[in-house]
């Protein structure tokens, strides 16, 4: 006997699918805003020494601002004032037109500095002096936070295993508030940089149980549509951070304001059902009674007869050993799930630095921060609404290599691209990100239906360690373009292109039932049911019939 088979005969699409995806919608929409946040609380505005302290009471009195500023602070080549350096003793001489600043002497700011508060009222950078020296710690504490979220990945995905998907998503929720509301009120750069580590752990959680809650209630042929339909709330999460961000400039507001929907989010957690897959996995036969009733009934479907119920339930092939603890070892234990294990965290990894390398770069098209941000939140929606179509045309393998190797083409045109063709370039990179949106709504639907039940949260678990270690990887990767301006481009579409192709080694699961064992990967599986299946499903109609 099969789940399908079960779901079947319950309607595995249907309104109690829906209100899965509606109660999980809030908490989808808050990863976003924590995971690109780093966008808006590190953000670096113009900034240049602090000369209030400078000769008070002399020759300074006389000036205005801005003349005390050119004899006081060095300007770059575009006219503005140098941000980390100042004259050794103010040159007057300046004043003069036709004066020539480049030889005179400069030391490193002595007072502090003073920052243009037209875009932010307060970052990062604005609260702890994170420039100059300092300024890479700034980013710095969105590689901390992924690093938290890898951590998450690893804990959370032995514990849903072990413990169930809806208990430990009360925890994730319970840990983001408290340590973001924390985190909003830290004290020093260390405390905060704990804080967001905490939190990212806390996040990891609502993150991979979202998905695999969803996909685990669907039947075969509607998993495309939830996989997609559920992660646009990540496009409107995404969306609402440009506008949050827009108003709200000062950073300790910004972060209580994008962890309070989490609130709700604890009032609604009561209707979310658990899996019914992970309770017969783990032997929790009467507890997935109750809720398979729950979605039949909701479903307006009749119930089951409680004892054709027991019988059909009891030789489903999920059904696994009470007391068996599945871990992280096995997803290496046997060949081909080795094999599985591997190509997945590749293509995780590839996606997660290919997006976020693109997401964390979002200065210059000419427009300011909080549109780019926009547009690119944007452009999501058009591509997952394309990928949903060719998901089930061409497959989940082909839609995921394809993304990925479309972005990698992207980023290779600006690479070549002159700077004069900003409109191209613009457009380009918006394309790129769309696409690699694309790749990321494929891979989560694609990964849970790759894994086993038994171990499918310890899947979800590791491949998304591999992608939070691209994540923490991205932010370092954009301070490479101190060393050289296209490097970081460079990179970022070789990884792209790589993870790609290896995309073409997994198998397709388009239209294949999920797999419940680690056997259903050893062995090949068949789309079609087995003779047992069939019978048994005609058994269950039939006794239906006479209700």
């Amino acid at each position: 006997m099969k789940f399908e088979n079960i779901l079947e005969e319950i309607n595995g699409f249907g309104p109690f699918q829906i209100s899965i995806i509606i109660l999980l919608f809030i908490p989808r929409i808050v990863l976003p805003c924590h995971f690109l946040l780093n966008n808006f609380i590190a953000g670096l505005p113009p900034h240049h020494c602090d000369i209030n302290k400078l000769d008070d009471g002399g020759l300074f009195r006389n000036l205005t601002w801005e003349q005390r500023l050119t004899v006081s602070v060095p300007v770059r080549g575009d006219g503005n004032p140098k941000s980390c350096e100042m004259f050794a003793e103010p040159q007057f001489q300046l004043l003069a037109n036709g004066s020539n600043s480049a030889d005179l002497p400069t030391v490193g700011c002595q007072s502090g500095w003073v920052f243009d508060n037209s875009t932010f009222t307060s970052t990062l950078a604005t609260e702890w002096d994170l420039v100059c020296d300092r300024k890479s710690l700034a980013k710095t504490t969105g590689t901390i936070f992924f690093f938290g979220v890898m951590t998450g990945a690893i804990a959370f995905g032995y514990l849903c295993d072990k413990f169930g998907r809806k208990s430990t998503l009360l925890a994730s929720y319970i840990m983001t508030i408290v340590f973001g509301f924390s985190s909003a009120f830290a004290n020093s750069y260390i405390l905060f940089a704990v804080l967001r580590f905490l939190t990212g752990v806390g996040l990891t959680g609502m993150s991979i149980n979202s998905i695999v809650l969803s996909i685990e209630w669907v039947d075969t042929d509607h998993r495309s549509f939830i996989g997609v339909i559920g992660s646009l709330a990540w496009s409107v999460g995404n969306m609402l951070l440009a506008g949050f961000a827009f108003l709200i400039t000062d950073w300790r507001p910004l972060i209580m304001a994008v962890t309070a929907p989490l609130g709700l989010a604890v009032l609604t957690w009561w209707w979310i059902p658990e899996s019914a897959r992970w309770l017969l996995a783990n032997g929790k036969v009467e507890q997935a009674q109750y809720y398979l009733d729950r979605c039949a009934k909701f479903n307006t479907k009749e119930k089951l007869s409680t004892k054709l119920k027991l019988e059909t339930l009891n030789s489903t092939e999920i059904l696994g050993e009470e007391d068996k603890n599945y871990t992280y070892l096995d997803l290496i234990k046997t060949p081909k799930m080795r094999q599985l294990t591997l190509l997945t965290g590749i293509v995780w990894y590839g996606v997660a630095s290919t997006y976020y390398g693109i997401s964390l770069n979002i200065s210059g098209f000419g427009l300011s921060i909080y549109l780019t941000h926009f547009i690119y939140a944007a452009i999501e929606v058009p591509a997952k609404l394309m990928i949903y179509c060719f998901l089930n045309i061409i497959g989940r393998r082909k839609c995921q290599a394809g993304t990925l190797l479309l972005t990698g083409l992207c980023i290779a045109i600006n690479i070549f691209m002159p700077k004069d063709l900003w409109h191209m370039r613009a457009a380009v990179a918006i394309l790129g990100k769309g696409l690699s949106e694309a790749a990321f709504t494929t891979i989560f639907l694609y990964t849970t239906e790759l894994y086993p039940t038994v171990v499918r949260q310890n899947g979800v678990g590791y491949t998304s360690f591999m992608s939070r270690l691209g994540v923490s990887v991205a932010p370092l990767i954009l301070l490479l373009e101190d060393v050289w301006t296209l490097l970081p481009q460079i990179i970022i579409c070789s990884v792209a292109i790589i993870s790609g192709l290896v995309a073409l080694l997994l198998p397709e699961t388009l239209n294949v039932r999920l797999p419940e064992t680690i056997d259903d990967i050893e062995k090949p599986r068949m789309n079609d049911e087995s003779p047992d299946s069939v019978e048994m499903m005609s058994r269950v109609k039939d006794q239906n019939g006479h209700q």
